[in-house]
Formats: structure tokens, sequence, C-alpha cells
């Protein structure tokens, strides 16, 4: 059993060192360093550039159900050792690329192997280790690992693009997945199926719909919709953080540390929510999070005031937190584990999607009115719709009869 127990913990930190290596960190959370230098370089509008952001999303759309659905059937590890051989591969070709529609290719490819870092492997992983206090270990993985990831990146890519430009930076971007990824992943992380935890511990029952159950469901598509919305509107400013602070006189090492603050703040939110979700029971407690972060957008797109820039940035976070604690424990207690990786691939895939399109039309509102202000009030105004969408959900299905509550 301790040997068991040390592989579930061990999956933990493997999986939190993935998370932080994939695509929020290495390339949404960066994105917005390395926006301006390629459309300068390619001589190209800003929304020509972003679109890279829509084909990663459409990419992880065609994708997560796959890895999802391949994951149900022979475990996940094996399929994210290979993810992230290809995704290192990727970044690496990135730093070779000549013109604009390169850049697009090999974002594809970047997004398709990308997609085995993302959140359905290594959350199918940790909901199957964990049931009693699956939200706080998938609040941990996925807030340690998104936070640091997306709070250090930056700051990583920032000081290789200071040293070498942006063919420097993803080159480096390439080297750190490789070398810290691989090893992390071959040693630590294991599939819950070959190493059950005690009762307590693992939902060894790995019950729940298929997917053709649970989109007949009218809870599977308002907790879509809802995360959609407030996530792609939270990327889209997310990812042009360092854009909308300079057009506006702000200095990049400042937008650079702004943007670590709104990472930072949401690897302290998405621990705080999952822990909160494991005792409520419920997602109406935690609707008003995304309001509050409406806030922030707003003051976000009004202001000058650095102090109140940083204000902001820690409301949006809270914001984003809170998604990335929802969505995998969601998927986890209203559909169950059984086919987890099926259900959570297509709903990732789905957010995904408005990932992309968002900053596209953030983008293309810059290019028509030389600001972000409007992008940025309408992406306010949509998450407080999706806060509105969660309020109304139903609670989650309780624990396991038998689970250790505490």
């Amino acid at each position: 059993m301790l040997k068991s127990a040390s592989r579930g913990k061990g999956s933990v930190i493997a999986s939190t060192v993935g998370t932080a290596l994939g695509l929020n960190s290495t390339v949404t959370a960066v994105f917005s360093l390395f926006l301006v230098p390629l459309s300068e370089e390619f001589g190209v509008p800003r929304a020509e550039v972003s679109v890279v952001l829509l084909i990663v999303a459409l990419a992880n759309a065609i994708v997560y159900p796959l890895v999802g659905k391949l994951a149900d059937r022979i475990g996940a590890r094996l399929i994210i050792v290979n993810g992230i051989a290809l995704f290192s591969a990727s970044l690496f070709l990135t730093s070779k690329i000549e013109n604009i529609s390169h850049l697009y290719l090999v974002y594809g490819l970047m997004g398709m192997s990308g997609s085995v870092l993302g959140p359905i492997l290594f959350t199918k992983i940790i909901a199957g280790w964990f049931d009693a206090k699956r939200g706080f270990f998938l609040g941990f993985v996925g807030g340690v690992g998104n936070g640091v990831g997306s709070t250090l990146m930056p700051i990583y890519a920032f000081t290789l693009l200071s040293e070498g430009g942006w063919r420097y930076g993803y080159q480096g971007l390439s080297l750190l997945v490789l070398v810290l990824g691989l090893p992390m992943v071959l040693v630590f992380l294991r599939d819950p199926s070959s190493e059950p935890l005690p009762a307590h511990n693992v939902d060894q029952g790995q019950s729940g719909l298929t997917l053709s159950e649970a989109i007949k469901i009218r809870t599977f598509w308002i907790f879509v919709s809802a995360i959609a919305l407030c996530t792609g509107c939270l990327i889209s400013v997310f990812t042009h953080v360092v854009p909308v602070l300079t057009d506006i006189g702000i200095e990049t090492q400042d937008a650079t540390a702004v943007l670590a603050t709104f990472a930072l703040v949401t690897v302290i939110a998405q621990v705080v929510v999952g822990g909160f979700l494991d005792r409520v029971g419920s997602p109406f407690a935690i609707a008003p999070l995304f309001v509050v972060a409406a806030g922030g957008v707003l003051i976000f797109s009004t202001t000058k005031s650095l102090s109140l820039i940083f204000l902001s940035a820690s409301l949006m976070g809270v914001g984003l937190g809170a998604e990335f604690g929802l969505l995998p424990y969601g998927i986890s207690r209203y559909f169950g584990l059984r086919h987890y990786g099926t259900i959570s691939g297509v709903m990732y895939g789905i957010v995904a999607i408005t990932n992309g399109c968002m900053p596209v039309f953030m983008d293309i509102a810059y290019d028509t009115w030389g600001n972000y202000d409007a992008g940025l009030h309408v992406a306010a105004l949509s998450m407080i719709v999706g806060a509105l969408f969660i309020s109304v959900l139903p609670k989650f299905m309780p624990l396991r009869a038998g689970t250790n509550h505490s």
C-alpha cells in the first residue's frame, strides 16, 4: 500500500511538472511576448499572427477526443511520453520558419502534439488516483502546474528574447520541455489502473456515463458553454496583456510582471477552489468569482495606473484559476470516471475552440479600431453571462459510499 501511495504522489509531481510545460504555459502564456516580434518579422497585422492560436485550438479540438478515447483504452502514460518528444520538436521547428505560412504549419503540429500535455490526460490520471480529495489534487496539479509554468515561463521567454530574439526563444522553450519534462514523466508518472491505491483514496468502481449518454443531459451543455465562454474571454486577455499594456506606454518588463501576477494568482485560486469544491459539492458557490474576474477585465481596460493594473490582473487570475479547477472536477463528478478521457476530450475540445477564437477577435478589434477596448468590454460582459450559466448548474454527484470525506 505504501508503494502504491508513493506512486500516486509521484504521479502528482510528474503531472504538475508536465502541466507546467504544457500548452497553457509554453504557448499561451508567452504568446503576448512573441506577438509583436512575429508581426514585425513577417510584415503582417497582429490578427494574422493571432490566427496561430485558433490553429492550435482547432488542433486541440480534433486531437483531444482522440487521445481521451485512446487513454481510456491503453492508459495515458505512454501517450504523454511520446507527446513530450513531439511537442519539443515542434517548438524547435518554429525557430526555423521563414514566413507566416510556415508559422501556421508548425503551430498546427504544436497544437496536435501539445494536446497530449493538455489537461485531459493528466487530470484522468489524478482523478483515477484520488476520490475524497480529488478536487484538491486536481487543483494542485492544474493550479501549481499552470500557475508556476505561466508565471515563470514568460520571465524565461522574456530573457531568451532579450538575449537572442524570438528564434532563440523558441529554441530555449524546446530544450526546457525535453530536458525537464521527459525524465519526470518516465520516472514518476504511473497510470492508476496498474497500481491501485487503497479504497479510501481511489475510485475503484470507475462508474460513469458514456459520451452518448452525457451529451443527452442538459447539464453537459450548460456546463461546457459556461466554461467555454469564461475561459475564452480570460485567455483572450491573458494572451494580450503585454501588447495591451505596451500600447499605452507601460514598459515591457512591467507588462511581463503583470502577466506573471495574473498567472501566479491563477495558481492560488485553482488550488483553493479545488479544495473548496470537495467541501461544498456545488458550482453555485464559485459563480461570483467569474463576476469578480469580469470586474478585473473592466479595470484593466480603463486604467493606466500600474497599481490598478496589478489589481486587475489578480482579479482576472481568480477567475481563470476557478475555471481551471472547476472543469476537470465537474466532469468527474457529473459524468464519472469510466469514460472520463472520452468525455473530457470532447468538452476540452469545445473549450479549446473558444480559446482559439477569442484572441483572434481581440486582434480584429485592434486592427479595426486601433485599440483593444471593444474586445475587452465584450469579454467582461460575456463572462457575466457565463457566471449566470454556472449559477444554474445542479449539485455534484456525491462521493462514493465508504470514502473518506476528510
